[in-house]
């Protein structure tokens, strides 16, 4: 069974994943969506841990890049699994297309991609009306369309947990830019953090050009880590210090295409390495 645009093949790893045909991506092709949902995703947000923490208002999570939707699922079967005086979770999913959400959902794909029980009834309902309110503490929204547009729209400091996982800045650059950045510092408030899969310099460079302050993420692959970022360098496990900088200057890919021409500059003088050696 396929969806326009989009067919379920295994990875190298044996894992069922998402094939993107326009663009020829994988998504999560390493230890496929089920794993990579939970590493590189969910646990390095404390997803659990600020759930359960104090606190009356939803936790918002922005999920940029909903695909096959592994990562809400991951999120979904953990606040499922919280007593339900947890706080509530409030996902905002984005994405151009339902295409790998209705094809992830089929019976015989589902289980690999996470979706079963309550879960997938949320998400059936999503990809039926874009919306999933109220119950079970989750309440589920999608915005459909053009992301940068999507993010535009929401309002300013509303967001605790960021999962950005769009295709890569090669077949994807606009949302790798400094301008999609800037996008995304204005919606996120205090004690916020991002979670991407992308370990490229210029991606760091552009989330400490946009206002984050910027930190090593998971281990993906041997020599290749991805990338946290938050609103103060004390809330990162690994911040990017003076070496990193060095590394920088010597770059041939150092920043994004929209950079200014005063960005190197601009980077190392960035509070966050202010005082580290």
């Amino acid at each position: 069974m396929s969806e326009p645009g989009c067919e379920v093949v295994r990875t190298r790893s044996g894992a069922w994943a998402m094939l993107d045909r326009a663009s020829g991506e994988v998504m999560h092709p390493i230890g496929g969506p089920l794993l990579e949902a939970e590493r590189l995703y969910v646990a390095p947000a404390q997803l659990e841990q600020r759930l359960l923490a104090p606190g009356a208002a939803p936790l918002v999570l922005l999920d940029v890049g909903l695909g096959a939707g592994s990562n809400a699922a991951a999120a979904i079967r953990l606040r499922q699994r919280l007593p339900i005086e947890a706080r509530a979770l409030s996902i905002v999913s984005f994405d151009r297309t339902r295409a790998p959400l209705a094809l992830a959902l089929a019976h015989e794909h589902a289980e690999a991609f996470g979706w079963s029980g309550p879960a997938a009834d949320a998400a059936l309902e999503l990809a039926a009306r874009g919306r999933h309110a109220g119950r079970s503490g989750l309440d589920w929204r999608l915005v459909d369309g053009d992301i940068l547009e999507g993010l535009a729209a929401q309002p300013g400091e509303s967001a605790d947990v960021v999962f950005w996982d769009p295709f890569s800045p090669g077949k994807n650059p606009e949302l790798w830019t400094l301008a999609a950045f800037r996008a995304l510092r204005r919606v996120c408030r205090a004690g916020a953090s991002v979670h991407t899969y992308s370990g490229a310099t210029a991606v760091r460079a552009a989330l400490l050009l946009a206002g984050f302050c910027v930190g090593l993420g998971e281990t993906i692959a041997a020599g290749k880590r991805a990338t946290v970022a938050a609103l103060a360098p004390f809330e990162l496990g690994e911040p990017l210090d003076r070496r990193w900088l060095l590394r920088l200057g010597r770059s041939s890919a150092a920043f994004p295409a929209d950079a200014p021409p005063d960005a190197l500059a601009r980077v190392q003088a960035h509070p966050q390495f202010e005082s580290r050696a």
